[in-house]
Protein backbone atom coordinates (compact mmCIF):
# COMPACT_ATOMS: atom_id res chain seq x y z
CA UNK A 1 0.00 0.00 0.00
CA UNK A 2 3.12 2.43 0.62
CA UNK A 3 3.75 1.96 -2.50
CA UNK A 4 0.59 2.87 -4.19
CA UNK A 5 0.26 5.72 -1.82
CA UNK A 6 3.86 7.20 -3.48
CA UNK A 7 3.02 7.23 -6.38
CA UNK A 8 -0.37 8.61 -6.33
CA UNK A 9 1.62 10.95 -4.72
CA UNK A 10 3.82 11.27 -7.45
CA UNK A 11 0.94 11.74 -10.05
CA UNK A 12 -0.97 13.86 -8.13
CA UNK A 13 2.27 16.40 -8.19
CA UNK A 14 2.57 15.86 -11.65
CA UNK A 15 -0.91 16.75 -12.13
CA UNK A 16 -1.09 19.82 -10.16
CA UNK A 17 1.52 21.31 -12.70
CA UNK A 18 -0.74 21.01 -15.41
CA UNK A 19 -4.26 21.90 -13.35
CA UNK A 20 -3.71 25.06 -15.00
CA UNK A 21 -3.84 24.38 -18.61
CA UNK A 22 -7.28 23.37 -18.16
CA UNK A 23 -8.43 27.06 -18.85
CA UNK A 24 -6.75 27.30 -21.67
CA UNK A 25 -8.74 26.36 -24.84
CA UNK A 26 -7.11 25.23 -27.89
CA UNK A 27 -7.44 27.70 -30.42
CA UNK A 28 -10.73 27.34 -33.18
CA UNK A 29 -7.88 26.50 -35.68
CA UNK A 30 -6.09 24.00 -34.08
CA UNK A 31 -2.28 24.39 -32.78
CA UNK A 32 -0.56 23.97 -35.34
CA UNK A 33 -2.01 26.18 -37.97
CA UNK A 34 -2.41 29.00 -35.37
CA UNK A 35 1.95 28.05 -34.26
CA UNK A 36 2.28 28.06 -37.94
CA UNK A 37 0.66 31.38 -39.37
CA UNK A 38 2.13 32.89 -36.14
CA UNK A 39 5.39 32.47 -36.90
CA UNK A 40 4.70 33.58 -41.27
CA UNK A 41 5.72 29.96 -41.94
CA UNK A 42 3.63 28.77 -45.14
CA UNK A 43 2.27 25.40 -45.32
CA UNK A 44 5.27 24.55 -47.86
CA UNK A 45 7.76 25.46 -45.10
CA UNK A 46 6.22 23.11 -42.74
CA UNK A 47 6.26 20.24 -44.75
CA UNK A 48 9.57 20.59 -45.84
CA UNK A 49 10.76 20.78 -42.05
CA UNK A 50 8.66 17.16 -41.78
CA UNK A 51 9.52 15.88 -45.18
CA UNK A 52 5.84 15.87 -46.71
CA UNK A 53 3.72 17.77 -49.12
CA UNK A 54 1.91 20.87 -48.04
CA UNK A 55 -1.11 19.35 -48.70
CA UNK A 56 0.00 16.31 -46.05
CA UNK A 57 0.48 19.42 -43.35
CA UNK A 58 -2.78 20.57 -44.47
CA UNK A 59 -4.47 17.28 -43.72
CA UNK A 60 -2.64 16.91 -40.47
CA UNK A 61 -3.99 20.81 -39.63
CA UNK A 62 -7.18 19.07 -40.15
CA UNK A 63 -6.89 16.16 -38.20
CA UNK A 64 -5.74 17.81 -35.38
CA UNK A 65 -8.77 20.36 -35.55
CA UNK A 66 -11.33 17.15 -35.65
CA UNK A 67 -9.32 15.50 -32.89
CA UNK A 68 -8.06 12.26 -34.96
CA UNK A 69 -4.36 13.27 -35.12
CA UNK A 70 -1.96 11.09 -33.72
CA UNK A 71 -0.04 12.13 -30.36
CA UNK A 72 3.50 11.26 -32.83
CA UNK A 73 2.12 13.29 -35.62
CA UNK A 74 1.95 16.02 -32.73
CA UNK A 75 5.43 15.48 -31.67
CA UNK A 76 6.59 15.36 -34.98
CA UNK A 77 5.30 18.57 -35.70
CA UNK A 78 6.05 20.21 -32.58
CA UNK A 79 9.89 19.37 -32.86
CA UNK A 80 9.58 20.69 -36.36
CA UNK A 81 8.70 24.12 -34.56
CA UNK A 82 11.21 23.85 -32.46
CA UNK A 83 8.93 23.23 -30.04
CA UNK A 84 7.85 20.36 -27.55
CA UNK A 85 4.62 19.00 -27.07
CA UNK A 86 2.90 18.68 -23.44
CA UNK A 87 0.49 15.90 -22.99
CA UNK A 88 -1.12 14.63 -19.97
CA UNK A 89 -4.35 14.05 -17.65
CA UNK A 90 -6.05 16.31 -15.18
CA UNK A 91 -8.42 14.92 -12.82
CA UNK A 92 -11.82 16.53 -12.96
CA UNK A 93 -11.87 16.82 -8.96
CA UNK A 94 -8.55 18.11 -9.16
CA UNK A 95 -6.48 15.24 -7.86
CA UNK A 96 -6.57 11.79 -8.18
CA UNK A 97 -7.03 11.23 -4.48
CA UNK A 98 -10.81 13.32 -5.29
CA UNK A 99 -11.14 11.03 -7.95
CA UNK A 100 -10.53 8.07 -5.33
CA UNK A 101 -12.86 9.39 -2.36
CA UNK A 102 -15.61 10.06 -5.09
CA UNK A 103 -15.28 6.56 -6.16
CA UNK A 104 -15.12 4.94 -2.72
CA UNK A 105 -18.19 6.84 -1.58
CA UNK A 106 -20.36 5.63 -4.69
CA UNK A 107 -19.14 2.48 -4.16
CA UNK A 108 -19.50 2.19 -0.32
CA UNK A 109 -23.18 3.96 -0.56
CA UNK A 110 -24.34 1.36 -2.77
CA UNK A 111 -23.03 -1.74 -0.56
CA UNK A 112 -24.46 0.07 2.58
CA UNK A 113 -27.52 0.99 0.82
CA UNK A 114 -28.23 -1.99 -0.45
CA UNK A 115 -27.43 -4.02 3.12
CA UNK A 116 -30.00 -1.33 5.02
CA UNK A 117 -32.38 -1.66 2.05
CA UNK A 118 -32.62 -5.90 3.30
CA UNK A 119 -32.89 -4.82 6.96
CA UNK A 120 -35.52 -2.64 5.97
CA UNK A 121 -37.53 -5.11 4.79
CA UNK A 122 -36.66 -7.28 8.01
CA UNK A 123 -37.98 -5.06 10.09
CA UNK A 124 -34.89 -3.88 11.18
CA UNK A 125 -33.91 -1.21 9.85
CA UNK A 126 -31.13 1.36 11.13
CA UNK A 127 -31.30 5.27 11.47
CA UNK A 128 -29.98 7.68 8.98
CA UNK A 129 -27.11 8.32 11.45
CA UNK A 130 -25.73 4.92 11.91
CA UNK A 131 -26.08 4.77 7.74
CA UNK A 132 -24.40 8.09 7.11
CA UNK A 133 -21.33 6.39 9.67
CA UNK A 134 -21.57 3.04 7.54
CA UNK A 135 -20.79 4.64 4.76
CA UNK A 136 -18.27 6.82 5.68
CA UNK A 137 -16.43 3.84 7.45
CA UNK A 138 -16.76 1.20 4.28
CA UNK A 139 -15.39 3.91 2.16
CA UNK A 140 -12.17 4.45 4.29
CA UNK A 141 -11.92 0.51 3.65
CA UNK A 142 -12.15 0.76 -0.03
CA UNK A 143 -10.09 3.90 -0.39
CA UNK A 144 -7.49 1.73 2.01
CA UNK A 145 -7.80 -1.21 0.02
CA UNK A 146 -8.19 -0.05 -3.17
CA UNK A 147 -10.00 -2.94 -4.51
CA UNK A 148 -10.48 -3.63 -8.46
CA UNK A 149 -13.96 -3.49 -7.87
CA UNK A 150 -13.74 0.35 -7.30
CA UNK A 151 -13.89 1.34 -11.14
CA UNK A 152 -16.81 -1.19 -12.06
Amino acid sequence: MKHKSLHLQQLNNKMRGLASLKKIAMPPTGWIKAIRTALGMSLQQLGNKLSVSKQAVLDMEKREKDGSISLKSLRETAKAMDMQLVYGFVPNDGSLDSLIEKRAMELATQIVMRTANTMKLEDQANSNKRIEKAIKERAAEIKNEMPKILWD
